[in-house]
Protein backbone atom coordinates (compact mmCIF):
# COMPACT_ATOMS: atom_id res chain seq x y z
CA UNK A 1 0.00 0.00 0.00
CA UNK A 2 1.66 3.20 -0.74
CA UNK A 3 1.32 5.80 1.66
CA UNK A 4 1.01 9.81 0.98
CA UNK A 5 4.53 10.34 0.54
CA UNK A 6 4.93 8.13 -1.90
CA UNK A 7 2.08 9.48 -4.02
CA UNK A 8 3.39 12.68 -3.71
CA UNK A 9 7.10 11.39 -5.17
CA UNK A 10 5.36 9.51 -8.27
CA UNK A 11 3.28 12.60 -8.57
CA UNK A 12 6.25 15.26 -8.63
CA UNK A 13 8.19 12.71 -11.02
CA UNK A 14 5.32 12.32 -13.57
CA UNK A 15 5.21 16.16 -13.54
CA UNK A 16 8.73 16.54 -14.37
CA UNK A 17 8.61 13.61 -16.94
CA UNK A 18 5.72 15.72 -18.46
CA UNK A 19 8.11 19.04 -18.29
CA UNK A 20 11.00 17.59 -20.25
CA UNK A 21 8.88 16.13 -23.11
CA UNK A 22 7.19 19.36 -23.56
CA UNK A 23 10.72 21.05 -23.25
CA UNK A 24 12.06 19.05 -25.97
CA UNK A 25 8.90 19.31 -27.94
CA UNK A 26 8.80 23.06 -27.48
CA UNK A 27 12.99 23.36 -28.21
CA UNK A 28 12.57 21.03 -31.42
CA UNK A 29 9.67 23.21 -33.12
CA UNK A 30 11.71 26.44 -31.84
CA UNK A 31 14.72 24.84 -34.00
CA UNK A 32 12.46 23.98 -37.18
CA UNK A 33 10.66 27.07 -36.91
CA UNK A 34 13.44 29.53 -36.64
CA UNK A 35 15.73 27.07 -39.48
CA UNK A 36 13.95 25.42 -42.08
CA UNK A 37 10.24 26.98 -41.83
CA UNK A 38 9.41 29.68 -43.57
CA UNK A 39 6.55 32.25 -43.82
CA UNK A 40 3.21 31.63 -42.17
CA UNK A 41 4.36 28.25 -40.88
CA UNK A 42 7.09 29.31 -39.31
CA UNK A 43 5.27 32.08 -37.07
CA UNK A 44 2.87 29.23 -35.93
CA UNK A 45 5.48 26.73 -35.01
CA UNK A 46 7.44 29.53 -33.07
CA UNK A 47 4.47 31.00 -31.89
CA UNK A 48 3.25 26.87 -30.54
CA UNK A 49 6.96 26.38 -29.09
CA UNK A 50 6.71 29.25 -26.42
CA UNK A 51 3.64 27.51 -25.50
CA UNK A 52 5.01 24.62 -25.15
CA UNK A 53 8.43 26.09 -23.07
CA UNK A 54 5.89 28.25 -20.89
CA UNK A 55 4.06 25.17 -19.91
CA UNK A 56 6.69 23.36 -19.73
CA UNK A 57 7.82 25.83 -16.83
CA UNK A 58 4.06 25.92 -15.23
CA UNK A 59 4.13 22.30 -14.89
CA UNK A 60 7.85 22.70 -13.24
CA UNK A 61 6.64 25.05 -11.06
CA UNK A 62 3.72 22.61 -9.62
CA UNK A 63 6.51 20.01 -9.16
CA UNK A 64 8.34 22.22 -7.10
CA UNK A 65 5.81 23.92 -4.79
CA UNK A 66 4.31 20.80 -4.34
CA UNK A 67 7.69 19.69 -2.75
CA UNK A 68 8.33 23.13 -0.93
CA UNK A 69 4.91 23.18 0.46
CA UNK A 70 4.03 19.14 1.50
CA UNK A 71 6.56 19.91 4.52
CA UNK A 72 4.44 22.04 6.01
CA UNK A 73 1.33 19.49 6.19
CA UNK A 74 3.50 17.49 8.62
CA UNK A 75 3.70 17.03 12.19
Amino acid sequence: MATADQDRAATRRRRLLWSGILAVAGLALLVVGLTIADGTAAWIEVAAAIALLVASYAVQYLARRETLYSSDERP
